[in-house]
């Protein structure tokens, strides 16, 4: 199997399969981030990323094969980072080259993520990146942690 991975624009076929993606049951336990229904998914995507030139978003193809996503965005005066693989994709490293790769392209520092404290798949996914630990705050009814990637010179 051809394991290279890549960034690419997301087009709108992309939709299709992130909505598919967002609506895996063991995904949404992980990330404790609750799938939306077709139409609001659909209208979140098209209007507030795609439709928004502050935010980053990049398709990850593994092989030519669409695996997910990750995105930058802006909340207040932080910019946070975030992604989603088919679960298909999990394990394999392909998060952890998929994020090396949109990190050499969002030059924003210092960069957030906040994942669920459980997702620890996720956590170290952002530490081998040299995301932070700086604390929690509260979310629905989960704890997640705050990491931050500061500028080189601040690290």
């Amino acid at each position: 199997m051809d394991e290279r991975v890549g960034l690419r624009d997301v087009g709108p076929d992309d939709l299709e399969v992130f909505f598919v993606q967002q609506c895996d049951e063991e995904a949404v336990r992980r990330s404790r981030f609750p799938s939306r229904e077709r139409d609001a998914f659909m209208e979140h995507w098209t209007h507030t990323i795609l439709g928004d030139p502050a935010v980053f978003v990049q398709a990850v193809v593994v092989g030519g094969e669409l695996a997910g996503n990750v995105v930058a965005w802006w909340k207040g005066d932080r910019r946070f980072v975030g992604y989603w693989f088919g679960r298909r994709f999990w394990g394999r490293g392909i998060g952890t080259r998929a994020l090396g790769l949109f990190l050499e392209r969002e030059q924003a520092r210092p960069l957030y993520a906040d994942p669920v404290a459980g997702n620890v798949g996720s956590v170290r996914l952002l530490e081998r990146h040299g995301f932070r630990r700086t604390g929690t705050v509260p979310r629905r009814e989960d704890e997640h942690l705050v990491l931050v990637l500061a500028a080189a010179a601040d690290r």
